[in-house]
This record gives structure tokens, sequence and C-alpha cells, in this order.
């Protein structure tokens, strides 16, 4: 049976920290990396009903998209709703762990799934992030001391590409030097040029590894003087990025496009607004999961038909709408619209860990927004 390490573990992998946004608060809340898991329940926000649904099914594990706390607390006591959730969770031996941000913008992340479940081909990111650079490294070193010298390296976090390790270009060549006064050379003597064989090491590593890869290598080299290049180099786009942009199968009218959203999305008691012409025709969606008033003009720029995201305002919209040409835009409740990634996260926890966890969905609705009135007919004031 895998414990709470193991399971973030794996979770970190399909949705890493590092990937999450400066502000956000993702991780383990409540428990203990050594117990053991053998039952996850997902749901979008850490409210108490959700609590309670956790320790009725006997979950040990509640992930949740949506973080329990974004700033500092200075007590977790039950007189608060945040810190009844805390205890109701740690009492019954339930552990919370959260994937925000970091569930934003990779495969099978949040506005993906939602695309997937829209029935979009083609499916992209609507915004590409980028993969920091790697650092190559060349490193010069007596051709005795080259194993030593890549060795610490490695164990430094060098030469790691993709699902590969220890990866070194190695050619021999021959250096040159000659020590001054004062020097304390570990070959050859002060004053007398001094010819060595030497081995030429070339190696990557990520940027934020620099550091260790730099005191590994001054720390494993014989010399005093250590000759090494360091190039950063220039960004790479990745499959990740925020939102989503694909087709339908079929070109279809704004309205019955928005009716398909309204069937598709979770059933809730809020509301499913429209901007745009009902009778326009829509091929090209662009979307984002939670909050995306950000990328609306860049779903305008990249010629989507339509831009489907939660928790519009009024002037964005209307400034949006003034523009020629503009994108039809359809504003959906933010939990029905993130609660989509939650069966796919299930299932990419499911096919990862196999029959050692049952893993389940929460269908409780925790959009705080219980009901919405029919619009009246349009009248002219």
């Amino acid at each position: 049976m895998p414990t709470l390490r193991d399971v973030v573990r794996v979770l970190d992998e399909l949705y890493d920290p590092r990937w999450a946004d400066d502000w956000d608060a993702v991780g383990t809340v409540v428990g203990d990396p050594d117990a053991e898991v053998s039952r996850i329940l997902l749901a979008v926000d850490p409210v108490q009903a959700v609590a309670d649904e956790a320790v009725a099914r006997g979950a040990d594990l509640l992930l949740t998209h949506h973080p329990l706390y974004l700033k500092g607390v200075t007590s977790v006591a039950a007189t608060t709703p945040k810190g009844r959730v805390v205890h109701t969770l740690a009492s019954h031996g339930v552990a919370l762990h959260t994937c925000h941000t970091n569930a934003d913008s990779p495969p099978l992340g949040v506005s993906e799934s939602m695309a997937l479940a829209l029935g979009l081909t083609d499916v992209r990111p609507l915004d590409v992030d980028s993969d920091p650079g790697l650092d190559a490294w060349v490193v010069h070193v007596p051709r005795a001391d080259a194993d030593a010298v890549a060795t610490a390296m490695h164990e430094a976090g060098a030469g790691s590409i993709g699902n590969y390790d220890s990866a070194v270009f190695r050619s021999d060549g021959t250096g040159s030097f000659r020590p001054l006064a004062g020097a304390r050379p570990a070959i050859g003597e002060v004053g007398a040029l001094e010819h060595v064989e030497e081995t030429r090491l070339e190696l990557v590593a990520p940027a934020a590894v620099r550091e260790s890869v730099r005191s590994a290598l001054l720390g494993a080299h014989p010399y005093e003087e250590v000759s090494y290049l360091l190039l950063p180099t220039a960004a790479r786009p990745s499959e990740r990025g925020s939102g989503r942009i694909g087709v339908l199968a079929q070109p279809t009218t704004l309205g019955e496009f928005v009716e398909h959203v309204h069937r598709t999305l979770p059933a809730h008691g809020s509301a499913t607004r429209v901007a745009g012409d009902l009778d326009r025709t829509v091929r090209t969606v662009a979307l984002c999961g939670g909050s995306g008033d950000f990328l609306l003009p860049t779903a305008d720029a990249a010629g989507a038909d339509v831009y489907v995201t939660s928790d519009l305002k009024h002037h964005p919209v209307s400034e949006h709408l003034e523009r020629p040409g503009a994108c039809a835009v359809v504003d959906v409740p933010h939990w029905a619209a993130e609660w989509t990634w939650l069966p796919v996260a299930a299932s990419a926890l499911q096919d990862r860990l196999g029959d050692t966890v049952d893993v389940h969905v929460s269908t409780l609705v925790t959009d705080p927004w219980s009901h919405a009135l029919a619009p009246a007919p349009r009248r002219t004031p």
C-alpha cells in the first residue's frame, strides 16, 4: 500500500509544484508523509461538506484543486470554518493535498480537461509556457581525474536529459599553463610551462541546480584554479501553457454551442452568461478553466470564434466586444469548469497507482451560487 509520500511523488510528477504561480499555496496541508493511503477523494473545494464526505467515505487523502489557505495564519483552531476543516480531517486521519495553479497549465490539467470534456480536437495551449533553458557546462580536467569530476557533477544534477542520466561528452587534448609566484599547482612547478593530457567534459544541467553543480565541480577538480565554461541556453517551448484552443468536430451556432457547454458541464445552480450573436458560426474554441479574463485578448488574437472561461467582469467584456470582429464570450461557473479536471486527475492517479488505491470523485456541488433567475425579456427603456 502506498504512503502519502508515494502519492505526492506521483502528483508532483503530474503537476510539478514548480509550475505554481508565486502567490499560490500548493502541496500537503494536513497529513503524515509516512501514513498509508488506500482511498483518495478528489474535489474542487476544501469546504466542510467535502471534508465530511471524505470522512464518511473512509478516505485517507483528500485531493482538492483550490487551496485551503492562501495567506499565512497564526491559528488553525476549530473556531473558524477553515480551522474546523483542519480538525475534521486531522482527527480522522485524512490528509489534505492541493494542486492548484500547478495543475492549470500541464497536459492532463484543468484547461485541457475542460477542452476534452467539450469534445475539442487539435487541442493545444492557448498561451504556451517556456521551460528555462539548460546550462551547458564545459570543463577541462586531467585525464586521470575526469571520472571523479563527471561523477560529482552528475550527483549534483548535471547530465540528466529526459529519461536519461549520467550523460557527458568527452574529448581528449593537451592543456598548458605556467604557475606563477604564489601558486600551489597540483601538477607542475612554479615558473615552468607545463603541458597536461586533459579531458574536456561537456554536460547540461537545469539552471535551478547551477550553484550545486558549480560547487561539485570545484570540489572534485584537482586544480587550484579551475578552467570551465558556463553557457546558458535559450528557453524552450513546453507542452504546458495557460488555457487551451481547439476545434469542434462540426461547425455550429453560438446558441447551439452554449447549450452544448451547459449540458456538458456538471449541473449547478449558477448562471451561464453569453456575449455575442447566438446565430454566429462557431468552430474554433478557446477556453481557460477558472478565472481567465487575462487571456481574452489572446483568444481573440488566436482566431477563436468563442472564448469560454469564468469570473468575467463587465468592463473587460464590454471593451472586448467593441473591437471589430471580436470573438464571442461565454462565462461559466468557476466550480463547474474546474470540476472537469477531477475525473482526469483521478484516472491518472489510478493508472499510476493501480489497484493499491481506490480513487473517487466528489459530486457535491460546492459552487457558492445556488440559484440564478432566468433573464427577463429585453425591453426598450
